[in-house]
């Protein structure tokens, strides 16, 4: 025997917010029905013996027939599918993306002219992913219940959770409909889950510009800006989101919007994000993914499925050349990939491009923060190439084959993780951009020692800091029409951004 919520056939819309409301209905009956379901489970019998009734709910979908002989602009970035057929996609959490979702379903009825279908899909809901946040089963499970649960429930299955759409190797079946999105709700639910894991925070809270950092350093200066915001009443910003969602809020505010809510961790999560929140999210999110290319992979990995408008890679870096100064900044406009991490996903074949719109942003912004321009801003500013490496300690593979390569491929700058950040960008359609500053000249005998770090953190990382948040500045001044471009889109793209 089979528990199941109300089954909901597929119904036809033509208004964007009537569909979302369908979503929510379904995926809200879904969700109590697993829940209540659970707690009758942990209820019963801690032996069950016999037979079990399997409890199971399904994710709502989103269908759309275009037929042929409309074309739609293809000026347009997203938000159209490029050939006649049906698409389709199963979504989650309408609580999370009901802005996102709306403005994708307006945006294929507009430029279609087509009626979207939502009902009930056939794709289970795994059980872990239908509970709050706050909700936490395992420690009230006997050890026969927790042994039988997958008798009862669905849990999450990594062979259905795949990148395959992303990384243009996603093959229809013949019969079936081609995607929508980049990805399935099951493949968002499991990303939802790891950010709260790696970074201490909700994914609620992530905002639509995000910034990485390699060092605690610029952390702690995010934090005291962060602080400051929150003590002017006239901030564009009503909050501010540390590790274990402890929400401080702007001043002036009522209390019930959170101040003080949430509870520090004993410790900080492998990679602590920090959150300006912005009403219509277009806050910054500031990551430290700490060091190396494996952390730059996973987080973005899981950020991705939030479809931020933008991500910035901000850190220090070992300056190349002779020329360069310590404190000196590089903006990069192409990548040296010896990160590895990405090789099976993005072939090295692959051109991971600058963008424009982020480049322009970057340098704007270095001028705004110096106040140079001209000759003196190239002084202290240079575009180039960086290279990534997993090697931390490449100076000591000797025989000279790194510096090689390195000079080979014009590098001016070496650290170990914005080329994965761009390349993971690009691989999801996430704009992306690389400001790094440098730290110290390994190939010209200036290493990092202890006081020349201590006197390059004083002078630069809160300058640098500033420089990254103007450019977000910008980007969102700028509007998004001009971020979210084609340059990262496909030929035979999914209609959502």
């Amino acid at each position: 025997m089979i528990s199941l919520p109300l089954f909901v056939p597929p119904a036809p819309f033509t208004d964007a917010a009537a569909a979302l409301a369908q979503v929510r209905r379904i995926y809200n009956a879904g969700c109590t029905h697993l829940r209540e379901a659970l707690a009758a489970y942990i209820a019963g019998s801690a032996e069950p013996d016999g037979p079990l009734t399997r409890v199971r709910a399904f994710y709502p979908f989103v269908r759309v027939h275009v037929p042929h002989g409309r074309h739609p602009d293809t000026r347009l970035a997203y938000g159209f599918v490029s050939h006649a057929g049906h698409y389709e996609t199963t979504l989650t959490r309408p609580d999370l993306f009901a802005g996102y979702y709306e403005d994708q379903f307006r945006l294929l009825l507009a430029n279609h002219g087509a009626t979207l279908e939502v009902g009930t899909s056939s794709k289970p809901i795994p059980l872990p992913f239908a509970l709050a946040e706050d909700e936490h089963f395992d420690g009230a499970l006997s050890a026969t219940q927790r042994q039988r649960l997958s008798e009862v429930f669905d849990l999450p299955d990594l062979t259905s959770m795949d990148d395959r759409i992303a990384n243009g190797t996603h093959t229809t079946a013949p019969g079936d409909p081609d995607p929508l999105a980049l990805f399935t709700a099951a493949r968002v639910d499991y990303s939802l889950h790891r950010l709260r894991h790696y970074t201490g925070t909700s994914p609620d809270h992530f905002q639509n510009f995000i910034l990485f950092t390699n060092y605690q350093f610029y952390i702690d200066e995010f934090i005291a800006l962060g602080q400051l915001e929150m003590q002017n009443a006239d901030s564009a910003y009503s909050a501010f989101v540390q590790p274990g969602n402890v929400i401080t809020c702007r001043a002036g505010l009522p209390s019930q919007l959170g101040d003080d809510k949430g509870i520090p961790p004993p410790r900080l999560p492998q990679m602590p994000a920090y959150h300006l929140v912005r009403p219509d999210r277009g806050g910054i999110s500031f990551v430290n993914i700490g060091v190396g290319p494996a952390n730059a992979k996973t987080i973005t990995d899981h950020i991705a499925v939030l479809r931020p408008h933008a991500w910035i890679m901000v850190g220090h870096c070992a300056g190349l050349r002779n020329s360069q100064q310590l404190g000196d900044y590089v903006l990069a406009h192409g990548y040296v990939r010896e990160d590895h991490v990405l090789d099976e996903d993005l072939p090295l074949w692959i051109p991971v491009p600058a963008l424009a719109e982020v480049q322009i942003a970057l340098q704007d912004a270095v001028a705004d923060v110096t106040g140079l321009i001209g000759d003196a801003l190239k002084r202290v500013l240079r575009t180039g190439t960086v290279a990534t490496t997993d090697n931390r300690n490449w100076e000591l593979l000797g025989a000279g084959s790194p510096q090689r390569r390195f000079s080979q491929s014009r590098a001016v700058a070496l650290d170990m993780e914005s080329a994965t950040i761009a390349a993971n960008g690009f691989r999801f359609r996430v704009p992306y951009g690389t400001l790094l500053c440098v730290s110290d000249k390994p190939l010209h005998g200036e290493i990092k020692l202890p006081g020349m770090a201590n006197h390059f953190y004083r002078e630069r990382v809160n300058q640098h800091l500033k420089i990254g948040i103007r450019a977000i500045e910008r980007l969102r001044e700028n509007g998004l029409d001009q971020l979210h471009s084609r340059k990262l889109r496909s030929f035979a793209e999914v209609a959502f951004q």
